[in-house]
C-alpha cells in the first residue's frame, strides 16, 4: 500500500498546522492547502525541509485538484475568530459551503476518508448542559455569529448528505473552545485576548460580569482528537464533540492569566455582546465511548506554554 497521504485545508492556520506537523511527524505524506487569508505560512515554515509534506497556496471555494492518491482529507478551512464575523461574513459563509462542497469532492473522487473540523457553535446559546451530540442546538440565523454558526450547521447537512447520497466515509469532529501556540494575537477569543493585555500592561477586558463559561482544550489534545477520529476503522457517519469538560469562569480565567503572567493589569468590565453564549461545556462520553479520548493537558499547563509563545 506505501505510505497514506492526508490533505489538511486550512492547514497553515492555528489547528491545522499542529495537524499537518503531527501528521508529518507519524509518517503521513501530507498536502497543506491554504489561502493564507486568516493561517500563515510561517506556521507550517519548519515542515517545508521534510521531503513528505507539500504547501499549496489555493482558496477551497474554488475546486480542488491535486494528483496522486488522497486517503484522508482534513477539511479545517475558515476563519473561526469572532473578530472576523462581521467583516469576513460573506467569505466565511462560501468557505464552509462551497469550500466544503469541493472538500467533499475532492474525498468522493478520490474514495478518501473525510473529517469534518465543525464546531460547537452550531450548538448556539445552549438550551441544554452540558451539550450532547445528539442536541440540535439554539442558533440565530442573522445574528452577528450567525455567519460562523449557520454555515457549519450547513457544512455538516452537506457532510451527511454526501455520506448518505454518495457513500463517503464522513467523520464530524464539533470542536469546542481550543487555545495554544500558534494562535494569532488579535484572534478576539478569551484567552489571546487575556495573555496580549496582561503582557502589555493594558486592562484585562472582561465581558459582562465574567461568571459567563467556557471550557478550554489545549491544541495538543485536540489534534490528538482529531486523529483518532479519523483514523479509527468503523466510524464512518459518526459525530463527536472535542473539548474539555473541565469548565471555568471567564473571570477566573482572567485572574488566572495575570497571575500566571505576574501582570499589573487590572481587570475591567464591559458589556456582553450580543448572542455571545453564557454557559459552553462538551459532553464527551462520546468521544471517551469511541475513541478512547479525553483531554490529558491541565489549563495552567496550557496557559504556561502558551504565554511563551506570545513572550516571544
Amino acid at each position: 500500500m506505501g505510505e497514506k497521504t492526508a490533505l489538511v485545508t486550512g492547514g497553515a492556520g492555528f489547528i491545522g498546522s499542529w495537524l499537518c506537523e503531527r501528521l508529518v511527524s507519524d509518517g503521513f505524506r501530507v498536502i497543506c492547502v491554504d489561502n493564507v487569508g486568516s493561517g500563515i505560512k510561517k506556521n507550517v515554515s519548519h515542515l517545508f525541509k521534510e521531503k513528505n509534506f507539500r504547501f499549496i497556496e489555493h482558496d477551497v471555494r474554488e475546486p480542488i485538484h491535486v494528483g496522486g492518491r488522497v486517503d484522508y482529507v482534513f477539511n479545517l478551512a475558515s476563519r473561526a475568530s469572532p473578530a472576523d464575523f462581521d467583516r469576513y461574513a460573506v467569505e466565511i459563509l462560501m468557505t464552509n459551503s462551497l469550500g466544503t462542497r469541493n472538500a467533499l469532492e475532492l474525498a468522493r473522487e478520490k474514495r478518501a476518508r473525510f473529517l469534518l473540523a465543525s464546531s460547537s457553535e452550531v450548538y448556539g446559546e445552549p438550551l441544554e448542559h452540558p451539550q450532547k451530540e445528539t442536541y440540535r442546538g439554539n442558533v440565530s440565523t442573522t445574528g452577528p455569529r450567525s455567519p460562523y454558526d449557520e454555515s457549519k450547521r450547513f457544512a455538516e447537512a452537506l457532510s451527511y448528505a454526501y455520506f448518505r447520497s454518495y457513500g463517503v466515509d464522513v467523520r464530524i469532529a464539533r470542536i469546542f473552545n481550543t487555545y495554544g501556540p500558534r494562535m494569532r494575537r488579535n484572534d478576539g477569543r478569551v484567552i489571546p485576548n487575556f495573555i496580549a493585555q496582561a503582557l502589555n500592561g493594558r486592562p484585562i477586558t472582561v465581558y459582562g460580569d465574567g461568571s459567563q463559561t467556557r471550557s478550554f482544550c489545549y491544541v495538543g489534545d485536540l489534534i490528538e482528537g482529531l486523529m483518532r477520529l479519523m483514523l479509527k476503522d468503523g466510524l464512518s457517519g459518526e459525530i463527536v464533540n472535542l473539548g474539555n469538560p473541565d469548565e471555568i469562569t471567564i473571570l477566573e480565567v482572567a485572574r488566572l492569566v495575570k497571575r500566571l503572567t505576574n501582570s499589573k493589569s487590572r481587570i475591567v468590565f464591559k458589556p456582553l455582546p450580543k448572542d455571545d453564549p453564557v454557559r459552553r461545556r462538551p459532553d464527551i462520553s462520546r468521544a471517551k465511548k469511541l475513541l478512547g479520548w479525553e483531554p490529558k493537558i491541565s489549563l495552567e499547563m496550557g496557559l504556561l506554554e502558551t504565554i511563551e509563545y506570545f513572550r516571544k
